[in-house]
């Protein structure tokens, strides 16, 4: 997984979610939505390259399962920063896509490796 797909996205999300925060704080004054937001963002990235040195498939599945709930997380707050009016729909829809394909791999990955898991069982 070094050079993965899953690994490159997610790396490249963090990055897309580090310069929204910068904008959110700089442009937009907001810093509690979207600190939140930063954590999760990042996260996504830091659970996927924790997966990469997993102990084992099963701790493979659990660091992937983090940051598949970390990137719903960071959708969530897209959502309400959205609803609320601190992001236009064109900012939204640019960086809640990224994390939409993000999320799908990430599942993707985990239901093969779970059936993978109870084919050698």
């Amino acid at each position: 997984m070094s050079d993965s797909i899953v690994k490159n996205k997610s790396f490249e999300l963090a990055i897309s979610g580090v310069n929204f925060y910068k904008h959110l704080v700089s442009e937009k004054k907001e810093f509690v939505m979207s600190k939140q937001f930063l954590r999760s963002i990042t996260s996504v990235g830091a659970n996927v390259r924790e997966a990469v040195n997993a102990q084992s498939k099963l701790d493979f599945i659990h660091k992937l399962s983090i940051a598949q709930k970390e990137c719903d997380e960071s959708m969530y707050w897209l959502e309400l920063l959205k609803e609320t009016k601190y992001i236009e729909e064109k900012d939204f829809k640019t960086i809640y896509s990224q994390a939409t394909e993000v999320l799908k791999i990430i599942k993707s990955i985990i239901i093969t490796t779970k059936k993978n898991l109870q084919v050698k069982n």
